[in-house]
């Protein structure tokens, strides 16, 4: 059994949310074992929920509401407790990204947001919502920088990261901006903190995927996968599907550069954004 967090519930919507499921399982006298039987998923699952370390999911709120006779409470509660500073499409997502063992992402235009440097990450908030206030794109930003601390917590899952080519010469904030940012990724590699391997154009025929993916692995859950576009997103979990993103994901780690090759490509072109 997970062990609850020490949170109050009264100041934490998610920890309210957790505390209320809790107290309807124990008043049905059920186990975190039990109620996962009848919900489809395990008692480490339930357990996630009641500690406030997994975000509510307003399909399985309805599913407990069921299980539990409490009608339509813990899905209100969820609403409450869906709260974030990321996009919406997102969040379940990055909630994830700090559960997972392993992630293997595949970018085929920009650079994954677990790599982006502050500048970068803000040259593409600007291009993407033009029309947004100075205060939401920095609050976006902020919101990014906070994602990659998963990347310096010694439990941080292993980052594992394909980047076409078209990522290192699409010149996103500039030349400078550009060359920071590629500099970034290299000393992300060389320190071992993210393994990196660039999917050259001329490989590209070996194996392509046509969209941002990301696969997340859990010791304890099922894999999932994260594909996106612009404005929107889709979390996957189907097992047929998923094995199929990660069978076209191994095709494109075959295919690309060594970790090694695809170092000296960044510092390469990195070079060749130095201005004069």
């Amino acid at each position: 059994m997970t062990e609850p967090r020490n949170t109050d519930p009264y100041t934490d919507p998610r920890a309210f949310y957790g505390s209320e499921l809790r107290r309807l399982r124990e008043a049905a006298r059920l186990s975190q074992e039990q109620v996962g039987e009848r919900v489809f998923c395990s008692a480490t699952y339930i357990g996630q929920f009641e500690n406030a370390t997994r975000r509510p999911q307003l399909e399985m709120s309805k599913q407990l509401d069921e299980v539990l006779g409490s009608g339509e409470h813990l899905q209100r509660l969820c609403r409450l407790a869906r709260t974030s500073k990321v996009a919406d499409y997102f969040a379940d997502a990055a909630e994830l990204e700090r559960l997972a063992k392993a992630i293997c992402e595949y970018a085929p235009v920009l650079v994954p947001g677990l790599l982006q440097t502050e500048t970068y990450a803000r040259a593409i908030t600007r291009t993407a919502t033009p029309f947004a206030s100075q205060d939401s794109v920095e609050e976006r930003v902020l919101a990014r920088m906070d994602r990659q601390g998963v990347l310096g917590d010694p439990t941080r899952p292993v980052l594992w990261a394909i980047l076409q080519e078209a990522v290192l010469r699409t010149p996103m904030g500039g030349p400078e901006a550009m060359r920071e940012q590629l500099l970034h990724i290299a000393e992300q590699g060389r320190s071992r903190r993210a393994v990196v391997q660039v999917l050259p154009f001329a490989a590209m025929n070996e194996a392509f995927i046509a969209s941002m993916v990301s696969v997340m692995t859990f010791d304890d859950a099922p894999a999932v996968v994260y594909t996106e576009g612009a404005g929107s997103g889709q979390l996957i979990d189907d097992p047929a599907l998923v094995e199929q993103c990660q069978r076209s994901y191994d095709l494109a780690r075959a295919a690309a550069l060594s970790p090694r090759a695809s170092l000296e490509l960044l510092e390469s072109v990195a070079e060749d954004y130095r201005i004069p």
